[in-house]
């Protein structure tokens, strides 16, 4: 999401840094380069046109025009008008209430039953809650089934619902429910239609009277662009919503509802879903969208993510090893599976100030997930003596772990040899106290991923590709047969 309004504004702001000063002609074309990127990225006209104004103004100050670098002025400007366009800080649910009541609400097809279980674990996991599910879609068949299976799933506790019974009476009974069992958050997930009907709107604001929730929460699809804004317009005239959830937002969505909902609505954005994984929903935050949108990366986010892949303790140990050169195939592995966890090794990087910009250079350069996927196959092949004490893996070894694999006995000693190689190479590296500096993404060279000790490079070094010897090689075989 947000890449093609990445590159427009991009375009617009080589246009401002080409001017030693600015004027309003120059300012004006690049408003106008704005305004357009912003349309195409599906973001009300309204709020366009409000957004340009404000940075218009902005941008014709004296600060901006006697700036000796008015460029990045009007790109600080722009960032701070898309923060405000975003909602400005992190807004989350009003955590002083006991027990917090949660209504989810939205159009079927939303996503609202799987961001009710998404929220309820992201309670228990990085708030300490103790959340209690509410089947309250009566309607929708298997609605019911499909919360209980995610409950059950995520080990949270749900209401007993049944299809014969009314709505409102379920919230009420749930309600009470919870608060006899311990429960400190009740999560109501309602029912929706495929468009906006009175019977509906009634049925959900009997709900909101009788249990009179704290929280209401609009969940949206942020794949529906100006359609989320106007129905998430409706539900807040009826309903007077506290926020809204929005999903998809890993997908290639051009992102207007996002960037248009707060300021049509009022109400913020608090939560977004970013993957089908329940773990895969997080607090949304302003500051941070704005930066990716700039194209200035997010790290926050990926250290987050990363925080919750590795272990502190894990990461001392295998501090440890790798100095006493007592890393093994079976810790390879395991890092290699939690770093996958943190996404493709591109949209990484595009995370990383400074390197997100250069990602269009990737197309030329060898990415190490296919080689990491073959990798992985190897080792799953092996026994975990095998992993543990690469050393016994003799000639009739390699042939019955390539035939596990589906590779070659060549491919499973290249991948011990270059294991080794590497292992050297880090411990040298540990051991002189200094990390060396991320290579530029050029000549095939992938950085050190972050978090973990030259993770990319490690998987690069072990599938032999990539390198620059390699490369050398084949550059002088090439010269050789010119002449």
């Amino acid at each position: 999401m947000f890449e093609s309004l990445q590159d427009r504004l991009e375009s617009a702001f080589k246009k401002i840094r080409g001017h030693a000063r600015l004027d309003e002609n120059n300012i004006q074309e690049a408003l106008r380069e704005v305004r357009l990127a912003l349309l195409e990225a599906d973001v009300n006209f309204k709020v366009v046109k409000a957004f340009t104004d404000r940075v218009k103004e902005r941008a014709l100050g004296q600060d901006v025009l006697k700036s000796l670098t008015p460029g990045q002025m009007v790109v600080k400007i722009v960032h701070d008008e898309i923060l405000a366009l975003l909602g400005g800080e992190a807004k989350t649910v009003d955590f002083h209430q006991k027990p917090l009541i949660v209504m989810m609400v939205g159009l079927q097809g939303s996503g609202k039953t799987t961001s009710a279980a998404k929220l309820a674990l992201w309670l228990r996991r990085d708030h300490k809650r103790k959340p209690y599910l509410v089947p309250a879609d009566v309607y929708r068949p298997a609605a019911i089934d499909q919360l209980h299976k995610l409950a059950s799933q995520l080990d949270i506790a749900a209401y007993p619902s049944r299809a014969d019974q009314n709505p409102v009476d379920i919230c009420k009974a749930a309600v009470e429910e919870a608060a006899q069992a311990g429960h400190d958050v009740v999560i109501l997930d309602t029912a929706g239609r495929l468009h906006i009907d009175e019977p509906l709107m009634e049925e959900l604001q009997n709900i909101k009277r009788a249990v009179i929730p704290h929280e209401i929460l609009f969940v949206a699809d942020a794949m529906t662009g100006q359609d989320a804004v106007t129905v998430a317009e409706s539900f807040n005239e009826r309903l007077d919503i506290s926020g809204v959830v929005l999903t998809k937002m890993d997908g290639d969505a051009r992102g207007g509802a996002a960037l248009s909902i707060k300021e049509v609505t009022g109400k913020p954005i608090k939560f977004v879903g970013i993957g089908e994984k329940a773990s895969e929903f997080e607090l949304f935050h302003p500051d941070r969208i704005a930066s990716r949108i700039l194209g200035m990366g997010d790290i926050l986010s990926l250290i987050e993510k990363a925080q919750q892949e590795f272990d502190e303790g894990e990461a001392v140990e295998m501090e440890r090893k790798l100095r006493q050169a007592q890393f093994t195939l079976e810790d390879f592995r395991t890092q290699m599976r939690r770093i996958k966890k943190l996404g493709s090794l591109e949209s990484i990087l595009k995370m990383i100030p400074g390197v997100g910009k250069l990602t269009k250079q990737l197309s030329d350069i060898q990415m190490p997930e296919k080689e990491m996927v073959r990798m992985e196959a190897i080792l799953g092949s092996m026994t975990k003596r095998e992993r543990l004490e690469p050393k016994i893996i003799d000639l009739s070894r390699r042939e019955r772990i390539a035939k596990g694999s589906g590779t070659k006995a060549g491919d499973v000693a290249a991948l011990l040899k270059n294991f080794e190689q590497m292992r050297t190479m880090m411990q040298r590296m540990m051991g002189g106290g200094k990390m060396p500096k991320m290579p530029a993404i050029s000549g095939g060279q992938m950085p050190r991923m972050p978090g973990m000790p030259g993770m990319a490079g490690m998987a690069a070094a072990m599938s032999g590709k990539g390198s620059p010897t390699k490369k050398k090689k084949k550059e002088r075989v090439k010269r050789k047969k010119r002449r």
